[in-house]
């Protein structure tokens, strides 16, 4: 399981979808992607959204949307615009609820950057 590193190390891109892409592909080859499902707090930034797109990840599953900068259907989809790399299937809603307060709590207690950073839990589970 990969957290946001973006406030900590002060790297906007070190979101959670890009520290466990790191994490994996430190252990494994990166085909591995393409039978692997990613787990998120929330939908994707249009970056990571982008970049798992290219890295061929088989799907993403979020709980609830960014709509400041969703790259899954909150702002854009960048996982299945037209595009050189194939398309990824996204499915939102998950846990939405629960994903909210988790986000609510964040920002309340941990989140001294306010709303420069979105808090993100990601999960890579690989067959």
């Amino acid at each position: 399981m990969a957290s946001i590193k973006a406030n900590t190390e002060d790297q906007g891109t070190r979101h959670a979808e890009f520290v466990a892409l790191c994490e994996i592909m430190s252990r494994h080859h990166p085909s591995i992607l393409h039978t692997t499902d990613l787990y998120v707090t929330v939908e994707p930034c249009i970056m990571c959204a982008s970049a798992l797109r290219q890295f061929g990840i088989r799907s993403v599953y979020f709980g609830c949307l960014n709509d400041r900068f969703g790259g899954t259907g909150g702002v854009m989809t960048v996982h299945m615009d037209e595009g050189v790399d194939p398309p990824y299937p996204v499915y939102g809603g998950l846990f939405r609820e629960e994903a909210i307060m988790l986000l609510r709590r964040f920002y309340v207690q941990e989140n001294d950057k306010g709303e420069f950073c979105i808090f993100f839990i990601a999960l890579l589970v690989f067959v």
